[in-house]
């Protein structure tokens, strides 16, 4: 006989490992599927200041994001939940009692319920030569290539917290950080933007987006335009730089490519759920990134991943 597990979590971010401890508590057979490695968008960030309780100990560290999920599985797998990464699910059979969940690699799992949690990818910015300058001085992670700048200029796009915040850490190695917010404010919340503003390395162009980007094998200029006057302006690297680099904190778009056709989605692309995180499908459950919602953060991630797996749980309890 096949072996099913009571919940299949897609996804290995703050609301999957939430959920799968949440269900381990509760003493169902859960398993965890990961595509590449546990955490998500917090396993790039280099510091966690918002998530409650997360000051480390006499030193007031805030840990990183890697540290923080780390604790997550760790407090998941002790209560007997099983984590596989590497596991790209290609394709779902989420109708009936028991779906099944296939990998690429050719293996499939049975459950009773499932929690899709996959999260979502940094929005680009959709200009000419971005794509082409990926890696080369166009980023997406300021704790991944903010090292690579020491000494340059760095212009960062966006205006919420995680632009404002990585700005500021980008200014731990780049002489000078320019912040590209195409709105005549920033939206990011008070403490981060107070703590920017007492930055001297940072300075602001609102009102301003990315047209262009330019450069042979790394970034070397690029155009921007005023988007109240129209005007546009050539930003040519220093001369004795010769590049500068262009992190781009904008949004995300969500990982919803699998479920297209199989739960309904929003015009947006993200998953519909009700209040109780249920789906279109009885016994499929969503949370974290991949769902609506006014505030993408590990918090809101974690508490949606608790919701899902109460959910879960009462499901699989009344189909028993």
């Amino acid at each position: 006989m096949e072996e099913i597990y009571d919940v299949v979590i897609i996804g290995g971010g703050p609301s999957g490992l939430t959920a799968a401890l949440y269900n381990a508590r509760a003493r169902l057979k859960v398993l965890v599927l990961e595509k590449t490695k546990l955490g998500g968008q917090i396993a790039l960030t280099h510091e966690i200041a918002n998530f409650p309780g997360s000051v480390m100990g006499a030193d007031d560290k805030e840990p990183s994001g890697p540290q923080l999920i780390k604790r997550m599985a760790d407090q998941a797998t002790t209560y007997g939940a099983e984590i596989l990464i590497g596991k790209d699910v290609v394709s779902l059979d989420l109708e009936g009692t028991i779906k099944r969940v296939i990998c690429g690699d050719g293996t499939a799992y049975d459950a009773r319920a499932v929690i899709c949690s996959n999260g979502a990818t940094p929005r680009p910015i959709g200009c000419h030569g971005e794509k082409e300058l990926q890696g080369k001085g166009v980023s997406y992670c300021a704790t991944c290539d903010g090292a690579f700048f020491e000494d340059l200029e760095v212009y960062v796009v966006g205006g919420g917290n995680s632009a404002v915040e990585e700005a500021e850490f980008i200014t731990s190695f780049a002489r000078k950080v320019t912040i590209l917010q195409n709105l005549g404010h920033l939206t990011a919340d008070e403490i981060a933007i107070e703590q920017a503003k007492k930055n001297s390395k940072i300075e602001y162009k609102f009102n301003t987006v990315i047209e262009e980007i330019h450069g042979d094998g790394l970034v070397e200029s690029m155009v921007i335009k005023n988007t109240e006057t129209g005007e546009t302006t050539e930003i040519v690297a220093d001369e004795d730089d010769g590049t500068f680099g262009i992190f781009v904190f904008i949004g995300y778009i969500p990982k919803t490519d699998l479920y297209k056709g199989v739960l309904d989605l929003d015009q947006w692309g993200y998953i519909k759920t009700k209040e109780d995180m249920s789906t279109s499908l009885t016994g499929v459950f969503a949370a974290g990134d991949i769902r609506p919602k006014t505030l993408r953060q590990v918090i809101t991630a974690a508490g949606d991943g608790a919701i899902a797996a109460h959910s879960a749980q009462k499901y699989i309890e009344s189909i028993n």
